[in-house]
Parts: C-alpha cells; structure tokens; sequence
C-alpha cells in the first residue's frame, strides 16, 4: 500500500469549530484515503507547533490534545483527541534517521499539538488510528525539511500516512494587525493569491530547487510567511513523496481573506486522490 504523503493547512485552532471549506474537505479526505489505500496502520504527524533542536520522536503509548494557545473560545478547551501512541514505529523510524545520518531524539512523552488534533479530528475522528509526532527544526532549511521527509519514504510501503500540518499562508500580522479582524469570508488578498498560484505552478513542474528557495523566488513569500515554520512541513510531507512525481494540490481555499488553506499530496499514488467525483472541483482549482 503505496499511500501518498499529505500536507493540510489547519489555519487556526478555530478550525476545530468552525470547520469551513478546509474542514469539510479534511472530512472527505480521510475517508477518501482509506477507501483508495485502505486504512492506515499509524499516522505520523509533522506539525508546524511542534519543534525541537532536533528532530523528536513523541513515543508514548497514549496520547491526548494539547491547548497549545490562548484567547481562543473556550469551548476549545473540551475538544479531546484521544489517540493511541506507537512506540515501535518509534524505533522504526529511529532506524531510518539513523540510516539518513540524522540526529534524533526519542522520548516516551505524549501529547498532540493543536496543529495535529484539529485535523486528526476532521481526517480521522474515531481517533483509533495510532499517531507518532515527529518535531522538526525550524531552523533548518526548506532542502533539509525535504531531506528529512525522503528518510520517511519507505513508511509509505508500510502502510503509515506521513501527515503535514501548517498552512500554505500564515502572517497573523495580517490577521489581527488591523482595526478590525478581516470576516471569515473577506475577499483573498492580492498578495496570498499571488503567493499560492505560484506555489501551486511550481508543485506542478516539481520544481524542487525553486520551492527550496520560495524565500526569495515566489512572490510575497515573507510577506505570507514572516517566519516560516507554517510551510516547512510541507517540505516534510514533499519530501516523503519523493522528487520524481509533482506535488498535487488537493483543495484550494482562503480563510479571512489570507490565510490559505490549501492541502497537497505527494508520491506516484497523489493523483489517486482527485479520481473521486467528490475531489472534482478541488481537482478544477488547480
């Protein structure tokens, strides 16, 4: 079961009540995954609230949600996502950062960040598939997020969804910055439709070397990511996928005029996803 590596955008944690179009799509994904690929065995999860020095494998038996954020509605604070933990995929992913020359950590601690349980919960709510979060280096580059992702390759073989959480814009100076928060249905700026065409042109040619450097290639790109921990999983994700096939958008969509909410897949097996008539206008997006 060659299952596609995924990145979603989660956006804020409010997406956990106020699913909007990302939300709906999240729903329909997870079970358009299992119905293309079949269930996945375990989910690791590459969040962009999730960060370490090194690389860090959360390895409890048991997890739950983290309310990694404050000033939110506090109706937040009852969601649960009460996931099982996978220790041995622990070890197994271990063995393949070693075999990557890549320097980890393990560490028998649960919990998942809001960036992986808001879209847990959409994708697969029943909450019986077992997790491993994977904190990232925020430091390191776009290339050596990817390079991280290409040692996951093999996970795909074996049943595990390689999961990206971010989002594909996120200044939340433009958010909340302003006299008045833009309404959820406000207008895309010029700026995020600008930056998410290219990133949508450059997926399609997998032109890894410009998507390394977006920095200074796409448009906007510090404007859209003033820091740029949001995106760098989906490097993870693309990387998992290998560079041979492009990067596929899935699903297109703005919340607040310009926070992007984009989700992508990777691997030969992404386009197996668009196939479903439900995937249709996200596939006439593209």
């Amino acid at each position: 079961m060659n299952i596609p590596s995924i990145f979603v955008s989660h956006g804020s944690p409010m997406i956990a009540l106020d699913p909007g179009a990302a939300g709906v799509f999240m729903q329909r994904l997870g079970g358009q995954i299992t119905s293309t690929f079949g269930k996945p065995r375990a989910i690791l999860v590459v969040s962009a609230h999730s960060t370490a020095r090194r690389p860090v494998l959360l390895a409890a038996a048991q997890h739950h949600a983290v309310y990694d954020f404050g000033g939110f509605d506090p109706r937040l604070q009852q969601l649960r996502y009460d996931a099982p933990g996978d220790p041995a995929l622990a070890t197994q992913v271990a063995d393949l950062l070693t075999q990557a020359s890549l320097p980890y950590h393990v560490l028998p601690q649960g919990g998942l960040d809001h960036g992986a349980w808001t879209a847990l919960r959409y994708l697969f709510p029943d909450a019986d598939i077992p997790v491993l979060p994977l904190a990232f280096v925020p430091s390191q580059s776009p290339a050596q997020q990817f390079g991280l992702g290409e040692a996951l390759q093999p996970l795909r073989d074996d049943g595990v969804l390689v999961l990206g959480s971010g989002s594909i814009t996120h200044n939340l100076g433009r958010v909340f910055g302003g006299a008045a928060m833009p309404a959820e249905g406000a207008i895309e700026i010029r700026e995020s439709a600008e930056f998410r065409q290219w990133m949508v042109e450059r997926s399609a040619a997998h032109d890894w070397e410009a998507l390394f450097n977006y920095r200074t290639q796409a448009p906007h790109a510090v404007d859209m990511h003033p820091t740029d921990e949001h995106l760098l999983p989906w490097f993870v994700a693309a990387g998992a996928g290998g560079r041979a096939k492009p990067a596929v958008r899935l699903h297109s969509s703005v919340s607040m005029g310009c926070l992007g909410m984009d989700s992508y897949a990777f691997g030969a097996s992404a386009t197996d996803l668009l196939s479903a008539s439900h995937f249709v206008e996200a596939a006439a997006a593209r």
